[in-house]
Protein backbone atom coordinates (compact mmCIF):
# COMPACT_ATOMS: atom_id res chain seq x y z
CA UNK A 1 0.00 0.00 0.00
CA UNK A 2 1.51 3.15 -1.02
CA UNK A 3 1.74 6.10 1.43
CA UNK A 4 1.33 10.02 -0.11
CA UNK A 5 0.85 13.06 0.98
CA UNK A 6 -2.34 14.44 -0.86
CA UNK A 7 -5.82 13.58 -1.22
CA UNK A 8 -6.71 10.75 -4.24
CA UNK A 9 -7.56 13.45 -6.45
CA UNK A 10 -3.69 14.86 -6.82
CA UNK A 11 -3.54 11.43 -8.35
CA UNK A 12 -6.65 10.73 -10.71
CA UNK A 13 -7.05 11.68 -14.29
CA UNK A 14 -9.62 14.00 -12.86
CA UNK A 15 -6.59 16.65 -12.06
CA UNK A 16 -5.74 16.45 -15.75
CA UNK A 17 -9.24 16.60 -17.67
CA UNK A 18 -8.82 19.32 -19.31
CA UNK A 19 -5.07 19.91 -19.82
CA UNK A 20 -4.84 21.10 -24.14
CA UNK A 21 -2.01 19.01 -24.08
CA UNK A 22 -3.61 15.40 -24.75
CA UNK A 23 -0.94 12.23 -24.92
CA UNK A 24 -1.49 9.92 -27.94
CA UNK A 25 -3.04 6.91 -27.66
CA UNK A 26 -0.23 4.45 -28.14
CA UNK A 27 -0.15 0.33 -26.94
CA UNK A 28 1.75 0.53 -24.19
CA UNK A 29 2.52 -3.16 -22.75
CA UNK A 30 1.78 -3.44 -19.44
CA UNK A 31 3.73 -5.60 -16.82
CA UNK A 32 2.57 -9.31 -17.01
CA UNK A 33 4.37 -12.11 -15.12
CA UNK A 34 8.07 -12.02 -13.87
CA UNK A 35 10.46 -10.36 -16.06
CA UNK A 36 14.16 -9.85 -15.64
CA UNK A 37 16.18 -6.57 -17.02
CA UNK A 38 19.12 -4.82 -16.50
CA UNK A 39 18.17 -2.10 -15.36
CA UNK A 40 14.71 -1.03 -13.91
CA UNK A 41 13.59 2.61 -14.30
CA UNK A 42 10.24 3.46 -12.10
CA UNK A 43 8.57 6.39 -13.79
CA UNK A 44 7.99 7.20 -17.15
CA UNK A 45 8.45 11.56 -16.83
CA UNK A 46 11.50 13.49 -18.59
CA UNK A 47 13.74 11.61 -15.85
CA UNK A 48 12.70 8.25 -16.45
CA UNK A 49 12.31 8.49 -20.12
CA UNK A 50 15.46 10.41 -20.59
CA UNK A 51 18.16 7.38 -18.80
CA UNK A 52 15.76 4.92 -20.45
CA UNK A 53 16.76 6.62 -23.98
CA UNK A 54 20.48 6.93 -22.99
CA UNK A 55 20.78 3.45 -20.85
CA UNK A 56 19.28 1.61 -24.39
CA UNK A 57 21.32 3.88 -27.01
CA UNK A 58 24.09 2.41 -25.36
CA UNK A 59 23.22 -0.97 -25.41
CA UNK A 60 21.88 -1.66 -22.08
CA UNK A 61 18.95 -3.77 -21.05
CA UNK A 62 16.35 -1.47 -19.56
CA UNK A 63 12.46 -1.54 -18.66
CA UNK A 64 10.81 0.94 -17.47
CA UNK A 65 7.98 0.76 -15.48
CA UNK A 66 4.49 3.64 -15.39
CA UNK A 67 2.03 3.36 -13.02
CA UNK A 68 -0.06 5.18 -15.77
CA UNK A 69 1.53 5.92 -19.23
CA UNK A 70 4.28 7.54 -19.79
CA UNK A 71 4.04 11.42 -19.75
CA UNK A 72 0.75 11.17 -17.56
CA UNK A 73 2.10 13.23 -14.58
CA UNK A 74 3.42 17.11 -14.49
CA UNK A 75 5.86 15.96 -17.22
CA UNK A 76 3.19 15.82 -19.98
CA UNK A 77 0.74 19.10 -18.38
CA UNK A 78 3.49 21.74 -17.73
CA UNK A 79 4.06 25.12 -19.14
CA UNK A 80 6.12 24.02 -21.49
CA UNK A 81 9.24 26.11 -20.39
CA UNK A 82 12.78 24.60 -21.56
CA UNK A 83 14.96 27.19 -18.87
CA UNK A 84 17.97 27.11 -16.19
CA UNK A 85 16.36 26.18 -13.33
CA UNK A 86 16.01 23.24 -10.71
CA UNK A 87 16.77 24.72 -7.91
CA UNK A 88 14.82 27.65 -5.72
CA UNK A 89 18.03 28.24 -4.04
CA UNK A 90 19.79 30.70 -6.45
CA UNK A 91 23.54 31.45 -7.58
CA UNK A 92 24.63 33.81 -4.71
CA UNK A 93 23.09 31.42 -2.01
CA UNK A 94 24.79 28.49 -3.57
CA UNK A 95 27.97 29.89 -4.35
CA UNK A 96 27.85 30.66 -0.22
CA UNK A 97 27.67 27.62 -0.18
CA UNK A 98 29.48 25.39 -2.15
CA UNK A 99 32.24 28.24 -3.80
CA UNK A 100 31.96 30.27 -6.63
CA UNK A 101 33.06 27.72 -9.21
CA UNK A 102 30.78 25.23 -7.93
CA UNK A 103 28.33 27.40 -8.43
CA UNK A 104 29.45 28.33 -11.93
CA UNK A 105 29.73 24.68 -12.91
CA UNK A 106 26.21 24.18 -11.65
CA UNK A 107 24.83 26.62 -13.56
CA UNK A 108 26.99 25.11 -16.63
CA UNK A 109 24.43 21.95 -16.04
CA UNK A 110 21.46 24.03 -16.32
CA UNK A 111 22.33 25.40 -20.04
CA UNK A 112 24.08 21.72 -20.88
CA UNK A 113 19.89 20.99 -19.76
CA UNK A 114 18.14 23.38 -22.53
CA UNK A 115 20.73 21.98 -24.98
CA UNK A 116 20.45 18.44 -24.55
CA UNK A 117 16.78 18.76 -24.99
CA UNK A 118 17.10 20.79 -28.04
CA UNK A 119 19.11 17.68 -28.98
CA UNK A 120 16.79 15.36 -28.41
CA UNK A 121 14.19 17.15 -30.55
CA UNK A 122 16.32 17.51 -33.38
CA UNK A 123 18.01 14.14 -33.49
CA UNK A 124 14.68 12.29 -33.23
CA UNK A 125 12.33 14.58 -35.01
CA UNK A 126 10.42 15.22 -32.65
CA UNK A 127 7.75 18.24 -33.25
CA UNK A 128 6.94 19.79 -30.14
CA UNK A 129 5.50 23.94 -31.54
CA UNK A 130 8.72 25.41 -30.02
CA UNK A 131 8.83 28.91 -30.14
CA UNK A 132 10.27 31.82 -28.37
CA UNK A 133 13.53 33.40 -28.11
CA UNK A 134 14.58 32.84 -24.43
CA UNK A 135 12.74 33.79 -21.68
CA UNK A 136 11.35 36.99 -19.63
CA UNK A 137 11.42 37.74 -15.95
CA UNK A 138 9.05 40.53 -15.33
CA UNK A 139 8.94 43.25 -12.00
CA UNK A 140 5.63 42.84 -10.32
CA UNK A 141 6.41 46.18 -8.37
CA UNK A 142 9.12 48.71 -8.02
CA UNK A 143 10.86 47.23 -5.51
CA UNK A 144 12.08 44.44 -7.95
CA UNK A 145 13.74 46.80 -10.63
CA UNK A 146 16.91 46.64 -8.51
CA UNK A 147 16.66 42.60 -8.72
CA UNK A 148 16.80 42.34 -12.07
CA UNK A 149 19.04 44.75 -12.61
CA UNK A 150 21.53 42.67 -10.40
CA UNK A 151 20.78 39.60 -12.13
CA UNK A 152 21.84 41.10 -15.97
CA UNK A 153 25.02 41.66 -14.08
CA UNK A 154 25.33 38.50 -12.91
CA UNK A 155 24.64 36.78 -15.66
CA UNK A 156 26.55 38.72 -17.59
CA UNK A 157 29.67 37.40 -15.27
CA UNK A 158 28.33 33.69 -16.50
CA UNK A 159 28.40 34.65 -20.00
CA UNK A 160 24.92 34.86 -20.32
CA UNK A 161 23.37 37.41 -22.84
CA UNK A 162 20.49 39.53 -21.34
CA UNK A 163 18.76 42.88 -21.83
CA UNK A 164 17.53 44.84 -19.04
CA UNK A 165 14.21 47.09 -20.08
CA UNK A 166 12.63 49.44 -18.51
CA UNK A 167 8.79 49.90 -18.38
CA UNK A 168 7.83 52.12 -20.89
CA UNK A 169 9.84 50.03 -23.19
CA UNK A 170 7.87 46.71 -22.55
CA UNK A 171 4.97 48.41 -23.98
CA UNK A 172 7.30 49.09 -26.94
CA UNK A 173 8.27 45.56 -26.96
CA UNK A 174 4.63 43.80 -26.81
CA UNK A 175 4.91 43.04 -23.38
CA UNK A 176 2.16 45.56 -22.03
CA UNK A 177 0.83 44.92 -18.46
CA UNK A 178 0.87 46.03 -14.97
CA UNK A 179 4.86 45.40 -14.58
CA UNK A 180 7.32 47.69 -13.61
CA UNK A 181 10.50 46.27 -15.71
CA UNK A 182 11.50 43.01 -17.23
CA UNK A 183 14.92 41.12 -18.04
CA UNK A 184 15.01 39.19 -21.24
CA UNK A 185 17.09 36.43 -21.03
CA UNK A 186 18.52 34.55 -24.18
CA UNK A 187 18.17 31.21 -22.95
CA UNK A 188 15.89 28.26 -23.41
CA UNK A 189 12.55 28.30 -25.54
CA UNK A 190 8.74 27.01 -25.33
CA UNK A 191 7.71 23.85 -25.96
CA UNK A 192 4.82 22.05 -26.02
CA UNK A 193 5.13 19.35 -23.03
CA UNK A 194 2.98 16.69 -24.52
CA UNK A 195 4.56 15.86 -27.77
CA UNK A 196 7.70 16.57 -26.00
CA UNK A 197 7.30 13.23 -23.54
CA UNK A 198 5.48 11.30 -26.05
CA UNK A 199 8.37 11.50 -28.48
CA UNK A 200 10.58 11.08 -25.62
CA UNK A 201 8.81 7.81 -24.80
CA UNK A 202 8.96 6.75 -28.62
CA UNK A 203 12.58 7.48 -29.54
CA UNK A 204 13.29 5.32 -25.98
CA UNK A 205 10.87 2.26 -26.80
CA UNK A 206 12.32 2.71 -30.74
CA UNK A 207 16.40 2.26 -29.14
CA UNK A 208 15.14 -0.84 -27.53
CA UNK A 209 14.08 0.13 -24.06
CA UNK A 210 11.09 -1.93 -22.59
CA UNK A 211 7.87 0.54 -21.22
CA UNK A 212 5.42 -0.85 -19.57
CA UNK A 213 2.36 1.82 -18.81
CA UNK A 214 -0.32 0.70 -16.09
CA UNK A 215 2.07 -1.06 -13.96
CA UNK A 216 2.26 0.75 -10.68
CA UNK A 217 5.31 -0.24 -8.44
CA UNK A 218 4.14 -1.21 -4.55
CA UNK A 219 6.70 -2.44 -3.36
CA UNK A 220 10.89 -2.86 -3.58
CA UNK A 221 12.35 -5.99 -2.15
CA UNK A 222 16.29 -7.20 -2.34
CA UNK A 223 16.60 -10.51 -3.34
CA UNK A 224 19.69 -12.46 -4.06
CA UNK A 225 21.81 -9.25 -5.09
CA UNK A 226 18.83 -8.27 -7.53
CA UNK A 227 16.19 -5.27 -6.95
CA UNK A 228 12.65 -6.87 -7.35
CA UNK A 229 10.02 -4.73 -8.25
CA UNK A 230 6.24 -5.75 -7.58
CA UNK A 231 3.16 -4.83 -8.95
CA UNK A 232 -0.07 -6.40 -9.49
CA UNK A 233 0.61 -7.93 -12.48
CA UNK A 234 3.67 -9.20 -12.10
CA UNK A 235 6.89 -8.54 -11.02
CA UNK A 236 10.57 -6.79 -12.23
CA UNK A 237 13.99 -8.36 -11.48
CA UNK A 238 16.81 -6.23 -12.02
CA UNK A 239 20.77 -5.62 -10.96
CA UNK A 240 20.37 -2.10 -10.91
CA UNK A 241 17.33 0.37 -10.02
CA UNK A 242 16.47 4.07 -10.74
CA UNK A 243 13.41 6.05 -9.25
CA UNK A 244 12.34 9.27 -11.29
CA UNK A 245 9.02 9.73 -9.83
CA UNK A 246 9.28 13.22 -8.52
CA UNK A 247 6.30 14.71 -6.91
CA UNK A 248 4.28 11.26 -7.42
CA UNK A 249 6.58 9.34 -5.34
CA UNK A 250 5.31 7.58 -2.16
CA UNK A 251 6.68 7.51 1.00
CA UNK A 252 7.06 3.95 1.28
CA UNK A 253 8.51 3.00 -2.36
CA UNK A 254 11.03 2.68 -0.58
CA UNK A 255 10.74 3.83 2.78
CA UNK A 256 14.12 5.90 2.46
CA UNK A 257 12.32 8.52 0.56
CA UNK A 258 10.15 9.56 3.23
CA UNK A 259 10.50 13.05 4.04
CA UNK A 260 12.92 13.63 1.36
CA UNK A 261 10.69 15.44 -1.17
CA UNK A 262 7.60 17.81 -0.63
CA UNK A 263 4.75 17.48 -3.28
CA UNK A 264 3.75 20.85 -4.84
CA UNK A 265 0.69 21.29 -6.37
CA UNK A 266 1.06 23.69 -9.94
CA UNK A 267 -1.93 24.93 -11.68
CA UNK A 268 -2.34 26.10 -14.96
CA UNK A 269 -5.11 28.13 -16.65
CA UNK A 270 -5.59 28.73 -20.46
CA UNK A 271 -7.37 30.84 -22.45
CA UNK A 272 -10.13 30.59 -25.52
CA UNK A 273 -8.24 31.72 -28.49
CA UNK A 274 -7.66 35.44 -28.57
CA UNK A 275 -8.58 38.06 -31.42
CA UNK A 276 -6.67 39.90 -33.53
CA UNK A 277 -8.19 42.86 -31.72
CA UNK A 278 -8.08 41.10 -28.21
CA UNK A 279 -4.34 40.70 -28.80
CA UNK A 280 -3.70 44.18 -29.93
CA UNK A 281 -6.17 45.96 -26.80
CA UNK A 282 -3.98 44.48 -24.50
CA UNK A 283 -0.79 45.04 -25.93
CA UNK A 284 1.05 41.81 -25.11
CA UNK A 285 2.05 40.30 -28.83
CA UNK A 286 5.26 38.74 -27.59
CA UNK A 287 5.64 34.83 -28.21
CA UNK A 288 8.60 35.09 -25.01
CA UNK A 289 7.75 32.70 -22.23
CA UNK A 290 7.43 35.09 -18.97
CA UNK A 291 7.29 35.24 -15.48
CA UNK A 292 7.45 37.51 -12.50
CA UNK A 293 9.44 37.79 -9.77
CA UNK A 294 6.77 37.13 -6.86
CA UNK A 295 7.95 33.84 -4.44
CA UNK A 296 4.53 32.50 -5.69
CA UNK A 297 4.75 33.83 -9.21
CA UNK A 298 2.47 33.65 -12.03
CA UNK A 299 4.14 32.21 -14.73
CA UNK A 300 2.57 32.85 -18.51
CA UNK A 301 3.15 32.92 -22.39
CA UNK A 302 1.32 33.31 -25.51
CA UNK A 303 0.68 30.07 -27.03
CA UNK A 304 1.16 29.41 -31.16
CA UNK A 305 -2.15 29.21 -31.53
CA UNK A 306 -3.38 32.46 -29.84
CA UNK A 307 -4.79 30.79 -26.57
CA UNK A 308 -3.30 32.56 -23.35
CA UNK A 309 -1.42 30.15 -20.82
CA UNK A 310 -0.95 31.33 -17.32
CA UNK A 311 -0.03 29.18 -14.34
CA UNK A 312 0.78 29.88 -10.41
CA UNK A 313 1.24 27.68 -7.11
CA UNK A 314 -0.24 28.11 -3.86
CA UNK A 315 -2.94 25.82 -3.55
CA UNK A 316 -2.86 23.32 -0.66
CA UNK A 317 -6.33 21.58 -0.71
CA UNK A 318 -6.39 18.86 -3.48
CA UNK A 319 -9.80 18.20 -4.10
CA UNK A 320 -13.02 19.42 -6.19
CA UNK A 321 -13.73 22.46 -3.99
CA UNK A 322 -9.88 23.14 -4.07
CA UNK A 323 -9.10 22.74 -7.45
CA UNK A 324 -12.45 25.84 -8.49
CA UNK A 325 -11.16 27.71 -5.77
CA UNK A 326 -7.56 27.89 -7.46
CA UNK A 327 -9.38 28.34 -10.86
CA UNK A 328 -11.03 31.10 -9.64
CA UNK A 329 -7.60 32.59 -8.17
CA UNK A 330 -5.94 32.27 -11.09
CA UNK A 331 -8.43 34.26 -13.50
CA UNK A 332 -8.48 37.13 -10.98
CA UNK A 333 -5.04 37.12 -11.42
CA UNK A 334 -5.13 36.91 -15.14
CA UNK A 335 -7.75 40.11 -15.06
CA UNK A 336 -5.41 42.40 -12.69
CA UNK A 337 -2.51 41.42 -14.77
CA UNK A 338 -3.95 41.80 -17.98
CA UNK A 339 -7.00 43.93 -17.15
CA UNK A 340 -7.93 44.15 -21.26
CA UNK A 341 -8.72 40.26 -21.20
CA UNK A 342 -10.51 40.20 -17.90
CA UNK A 343 -13.47 39.44 -20.12
CA UNK A 344 -11.85 36.11 -22.21
CA UNK A 345 -13.49 32.83 -21.16
CA UNK A 346 -10.98 30.69 -19.34
CA UNK A 347 -12.08 26.98 -20.91
CA UNK A 348 -9.31 24.72 -19.61
CA UNK A 349 -7.84 23.92 -16.31
CA UNK A 350 -5.36 21.78 -14.43
CA UNK A 351 -2.77 20.66 -12.03
CA UNK A 352 0.32 18.65 -11.55
CA UNK A 353 2.35 17.78 -8.54
CA UNK A 354 5.98 19.31 -8.64
CA UNK A 355 8.18 18.79 -5.78
CA UNK A 356 10.63 20.69 -3.85
CA UNK A 357 13.37 19.28 -1.36
CA UNK A 358 14.53 21.02 2.21
CA UNK A 359 17.60 22.83 1.06
CA UNK A 360 16.06 23.86 -2.11
CA UNK A 361 18.07 22.13 -4.34
CA UNK A 362 17.99 18.92 -7.36
CA UNK A 363 19.01 15.93 -6.54
CA UNK A 364 21.18 13.15 -8.01
CA UNK A 365 22.68 10.70 -6.40
CA UNK A 366 22.17 7.10 -4.58
CA UNK A 367 19.15 5.72 -2.52
CA UNK A 368 20.69 5.63 0.66
CA UNK A 369 23.02 3.17 1.27
CA UNK A 370 21.23 0.53 -1.08
CA UNK A 371 23.84 -0.44 -3.86
CA UNK A 372 23.93 0.06 -7.58
CA UNK A 373 20.08 2.77 -6.91
CA UNK A 374 20.06 5.74 -7.62
CA UNK A 375 17.26 8.59 -7.98
CA UNK A 376 16.96 11.94 -9.29
CA UNK A 377 13.91 14.39 -8.11
CA UNK A 378 12.88 17.74 -6.59
CA UNK A 379 13.46 20.28 -9.65
CA UNK A 380 11.24 22.91 -8.00
CA UNK A 381 8.76 23.28 -10.62
CA UNK A 382 10.97 24.25 -13.31
CA UNK A 383 12.48 20.79 -14.05
CA UNK A 384 11.49 20.37 -17.67
CA UNK A 385 15.20 20.68 -18.83
CA UNK A 386 17.09 19.51 -15.94
CA UNK A 387 15.18 16.58 -15.50
CA UNK A 388 16.07 15.25 -18.83
CA UNK A 389 19.90 16.36 -18.40
CA UNK A 390 19.18 14.08 -15.00
CA UNK A 391 17.70 11.31 -16.70
CA UNK A 392 20.85 11.22 -19.04
CA UNK A 393 22.99 11.58 -15.75
CA UNK A 394 21.08 8.97 -13.91
CA UNK A 395 22.53 6.33 -17.15
CA UNK A 396 25.77 7.37 -16.71
CA UNK A 397 25.75 6.54 -13.06
CA UNK A 398 24.16 2.89 -13.88
CA UNK A 399 26.84 2.79 -16.83
CA UNK A 400 29.95 3.35 -14.05
CA UNK A 401 30.10 6.35 -14.67
CA UNK A 402 30.60 9.71 -12.40
CA UNK A 403 27.50 12.20 -12.95
CA UNK A 404 26.27 15.47 -11.56
CA UNK A 405 28.24 18.30 -10.21
CA UNK A 406 28.62 18.77 -6.80
CA UNK A 407 25.31 20.52 -6.07
CA UNK A 408 23.55 18.08 -7.62
CA UNK A 409 25.41 15.09 -4.78
CA UNK A 410 23.90 17.39 -1.80
CA UNK A 411 22.87 14.66 0.56
CA UNK A 412 19.24 14.64 0.00
CA UNK A 413 17.89 15.53 3.91
CA UNK A 414 14.55 14.50 5.17
CA UNK A 415 12.16 17.37 6.05
CA UNK A 416 11.41 17.63 10.05
CA UNK A 417 7.72 15.62 11.47
CA UNK A 418 8.05 14.36 7.56
CA UNK A 419 4.70 12.84 8.25
CA UNK A 420 3.32 16.64 9.16
CA UNK A 421 5.52 18.10 5.79
CA UNK A 422 2.73 19.10 4.11
CA UNK A 423 1.40 21.35 6.91
CA UNK A 424 4.42 23.69 6.38
CA UNK A 425 2.98 24.89 3.15
CA UNK A 426 0.30 27.11 5.24
CA UNK A 427 3.19 29.08 6.91
CA UNK A 428 5.01 29.16 3.93
CA UNK A 429 2.38 30.20 1.17
CA UNK A 430 0.98 33.29 3.77
CA UNK A 431 4.36 34.51 4.28
CA UNK A 432 4.93 34.56 0.65
CA UNK A 433 1.74 36.40 0.22
CA UNK A 434 2.81 39.11 2.41
CA UNK A 435 6.04 39.41 1.19
CA UNK A 436 4.95 39.44 -2.04
CA UNK A 437 2.40 41.78 -1.57
CA UNK A 438 -1.10 42.36 -3.28
CA UNK A 439 -1.57 41.34 -7.04
CA UNK A 440 -1.87 45.21 -8.64
CA UNK A 441 -5.18 46.23 -9.43
CA UNK A 442 -6.75 46.79 -13.12
CA UNK A 443 -7.21 50.16 -13.77
CA UNK A 444 -10.97 49.02 -15.27
CA UNK A 445 -11.87 47.96 -11.79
Amino acid sequence: MTRRIYEPYAYSDAARTECIWPLPDHPWPQLNGDIVSEVAVIGGGYTGLSAALHLAQSGVSITLLESEKPGWGASGRNGGFCCVGGDKLGFTKIAKRFGNEAAKAYFATQCDAINLVRKLLETHEIDADTHSDGELQLAHRPQAISDLKSEAEQLKTLGVSSQFLPGDALAERGMSGTFQAGLHVRLGFALNPGKYVFGLARAAQSAGADIRAHSPVTRITREGGSYVLHARTGTLRAKKLILATNGYSSDDVPNWLRGRYMPLQSNILVTRVLSDEEIAAQGWTTDLMAYDTRNLLHYFRMLPGKRFLMGTRGNISASPQGQRQMRGQIKRDLSALFPKWAHVETPNFWSGLVSLSRDLLPYIGPIGRWENAWTGMNYHGNGLAMSTWAGAQLAQLAMGETAGSQVHQSPLKRFPMAGFRRNYLHAAFLGYRLIDGPAPSSPEA
